[in-house]
């Protein structure tokens, strides 16, 4: 478990930047509109990128490799596009904890269909029971954090 518990709190650290990105870049789309957030958005996360991989050489890989990925790896550009620009679409809407909320159980749910299944080439790690029991679990909280 020890060794589970930096990963986990990287994680961790994610999912409390998605919060703070989504309240910011909502702010940012009641000024300047949805999609053009979402350009601003992703301009400046390649603008930081394109430094961290070309100025800095901070990359462990090859860009050289590109075509030897799957077709199906590079709908992740399009579905940050889409991510981004629902998250500043509902957060101003439900607000940021629920919207947050909602996005975790779908996350929690596809991974583990993912999971499951294999998807996308990961391992297999069975869905069990325990899982969809801390899956409802987790959407009866979501119920209770969306409840007035």
């Amino acid at each position: 478990m020890a060794q589970k518990l930096l990963p986990l709190a990287i994680a961790a650290l994610s999912g409390i930047a998605m919060a703070v990105q989504g309240s910011l870049n909502s702010a940012l789309g009641k000024v300047v509109g949805l999609w053009e957030t979402t350009f601003i958005v992703h301009v400046t996360g390649l603008v930081l990128v394109s430094l961290l991989l070309l100025v800095c050489r901070d990359g462990d890989g090859s860009l050289a490799n590109v075509f030897q990925a799957p077709w199906y790896t590079f709908l992740g550009g399009v579905l940050g596009v889409m991510i981004v620009y629902a998250v500043i679409r509902s957060m101003p809407r439900v607000g940021v904890a629920p919207a947050t909320t909602a996005i975790i159980l779908g996350q929690v749910f596809t991974a583990g269909l993912v999971d499951h299944f294999g998807l996308f080439g990961m391992n297999k790690i069975p869905f069990s029971l325990y899982n969809v029991l801390g899956t409802l679990l987790m959407a009866g909280g979501a119920w209770l954090i969306l409840k007035r």
